[in-house]
């Protein structure tokens, strides 16, 4: 995992590529990449790539970036891992390409200079890059299925810069700071700011399993390639009968497929272990495939000592029971007050989550790690949210009576004035007949933060009128279901990957991990293991999808941490935001300082507060 810059200078009248702007983009991003920085510019000085490397596969210098390709006409800079490079790398070799490193990178360079944007289905792993392409006079970018790894934009007219970080590219000085209405409401009603927008009007996301060209006309419309929607819909179509038995055996060999191929490396690979299934699942998957000395971590706190919530205990079996070297932190608030300007600093974009991979991945680094596995994508994939169940039923007793005209902003007015007391408590309730009508409005409700009649208590009217119109929550939250998944199953776990996950546990995931230089590899986020797991998942109920994963491993998962019930890696956020006064700005409004509000509006609250609201 790295960070990936460039600048192309592609109108005419655009002056040439600042190099000490790249530079400062580039250097933005040093924890990304602590292992080396380099940086090309073509011959006319209009293109400029740049890297910050965190050498995970071939870790000699030969392999450092921005990398030409051996005629001279390509060159790449790129963050990620190829799984299959390997392969990959045979088939170029049997057809007579000569290699220079043991690189997955070069395997890239080589593969787009004979498959041009075709080489992405070839593909399985993360991935964001840019490739000049001197022959066509044009950059290539591209970014993996599922969106793990990120990739932002800027074009003003003249000249176009892309890098893994929205705040590297504001550190350039080029692109303006001013602040999205939109953004800022998606990230109050969601809790994260919906891509392709980010916090800034100027920077916008490469939409996750698209590529896009630029040229000298500029940037062209991204092309999609991949879509989770899509894989869902082809599963419905493709009825054929798994029985119970065969479920668990195609379930194993592709789990246990995923999991090799994410321990490419040449360096240690380590992993998270809370008490849940998808982490101890993945530590069983992980010795299965070999590897005898794994290095695992788990976060415990004083807040939940004796607590159902307590991740240690079971953690701390789970690890004896695969046999890794442990290493159980124990955070207090304290921690979190020394490092709270770190935190917000690192964090890119407005985030209500992320706190706990960032003090995990900062003991794997402690562990002297570079690498280490996560969980996260169990809960999408498997169905391991209530929402799989909630949302098919409100959409059930709500669809009829919300396609009346105006009936449900009629009970969202009477539910507000009769029952003030109560709207205040459950402002989701009245919202129940306006949204729950419809998938993408069902899911607001599950996953909403605030609903947008309460941003008006602490943000201005004109502001949020703006904001609204430019952000269309339910049509990006329709987009994750397009093509129709065509089932209820299959229509939550596209809404939860496309959106939950992608814009919020990947996002932070990818800056979390980065602000101590680790690679976070997710085996259960995978577009290959999707697509073998997909027709299976549909034919089998809730009881059997979570068991295929817990009973993967050659040693299964014991009936007491299968059956116990989920609590999530979380962090106490809630006290802590009781003791620390640089974070209590909350206490001022007075529907966050009223007994019982949810913690993440308090905390959306005071990030907003560090992002958007000047000193």
């Amino acid at each position: 995992m790295c960070g990936i810059a460039g600048i192309f200078a592609y109108h005419y009248a655009a002056p040439e590529v600042d190099r000490d702007e790249l530079r400062r983009i580039r250097d933005r991003m040093e924890r990304r990449g602590p292992d080396g920085a380099g940086e090309w510019c073509n011959e006319n000085g209009r293109v400029g790539l740049a890297h910050r490397r965190l050498a995970i596969i071939d870790l000699n210098e030969r392999a450092a970036q921005p990398m030409r390709s051996n005629d001279g006409l390509r060159t790449i800079t790129f963050n990620g891992e190829i799984y299959n490079y390997r392969a990959l790398r045979d088939q170029l070799e049997r057809q007579g390409v000569t290699f220079r490193t043991e690189s997955d990178t070069e395997v890239l360079l080589e593969l787009y200079a004979r498959k041009g944007a075709s080489m992405l289905a070839d593909l399985r792993g993360m991935f964001a890059f840019l490739i000049w392409d001197e022959e066509k006079h044009e950059l290539f970018c591209a970014r993996d299925p599922y969106g793990i790894k990120p990739l932002y934009f800027a074009n003003d007219g003249w000249t176009f810069r892309a890098a893994s970080q929205v705040k590297a590219l504001i550190a350039g000085g080029s692109v303006p700071r001013e602040v999205d209405p939109a953004a800022v409401l998606g990230f109050f009603l969601l809790g994260s700011v919906p891509e392709p927008l980010t916090i800034h009007t100027a920077i916008r996301a490469l939409p996750a399993g698209c590529w896009m060209r630029v040229n000298a006309v500029g940037p062209q419309e991204p092309v999609r390639y991949h879509s989770i929607a899509g894989t869902w819909a082809d599963a419905a179509r493709n009825t054929h009968s798994i029985t119970r038995e065969e479920a668990y055996t195609h379930a194993r060999a592709a789990l246990k497929d995923s999991v090799a191929h994410h321990m490419v490396a040449d360096v240690p690979v380590g992993a998270f272990l809370s008490a849940g299934i998808d982490s101890s699942a993945l530590v069983g998957l992980v010795r299965d495939a070999g590897i005898k000395d794994v290095q695992t971590m788990t976060l415990a706190f004083e807040e939940y000592r004796g607590r159902i919530d307590d991740e240690a205990p079971l953690a701390e079996e789970m690890a004896a029971l695969y046999g890794t070297r442990q290493r159980t932190r124990v955070l207090g608030v304290g921690e979190f007050r020394d490092a709270l300007d770190d935190i917000l600093d690192q964090m890119d974009q407005p985030s209500i989550d992320g706190i706990n991979t960032y003090f995990v991945s900062k003991v794997a680094a402690e562990c002297g790690l570079k690498v280490a596995l996560s969980g996260l994508g169990g809960d999408e994939l498997f169905g391991g949210y209530n929402s799989f169940d909630d949302i098919p039923r409100w959409v059930r007793t709500f669809r009829v009576p919300s396609h009346i005209p105006l009936l449900g902003n009629l009970a969202r007015s009477l539910y507000t004035h009769m029952a003030p007391g109560r709207a205040r408590r459950s402002p989701k309730a009245a919202g129940a007949l306006l949204y729950g009508g419809t998938y993408p409005g069902a899911y607001y409700l599950r996953r909403g933060v605030f609903m947008p009649w309460e941003l008006a208590e602490f943000l201005p009217h004109d502001f949020i009128e703006t904001g609204l119109q430019r952000l269309r929550l339910l049509p990006v939250l329709q987009s994750a279901l397009e093509p129709d998944p065509g089932t209820a199953f299959g229509r939550v776990a596209a809404l939860e990957a496309a959106l939950y996950m992608r814009n919020q546990l990947l996002r932070d995931t990818d800056w979390a991990g980065m602000a101590h230089s680790i690679e976070l590899r997710v085996p259960l986020v995978d577009a290959v293991l999707l697509r073998e797991l997909a027709t299976l998942l549909l034919q089998h109920g809730p009881a059997l999808r979570k068991d295929l994963l817990a009973q993967s491993p050659s040693t299964p998962l014991p009936a007491h941490v299968r059956n116990r019930p989920k609590t999530g890696f979380q962090v106490p956020v809630h006290a802590w935001l009781e003791q620390y006064e640089a974070v209590d700005a909350w206490r001022a409004v007075p529907s966050l300082a009223r007994e019982g509000c949810p913690w993440a509006r308090r905390w959306a609250y005071a990030v907003y507060r560090r992002f958007c609201v000047p000193e």
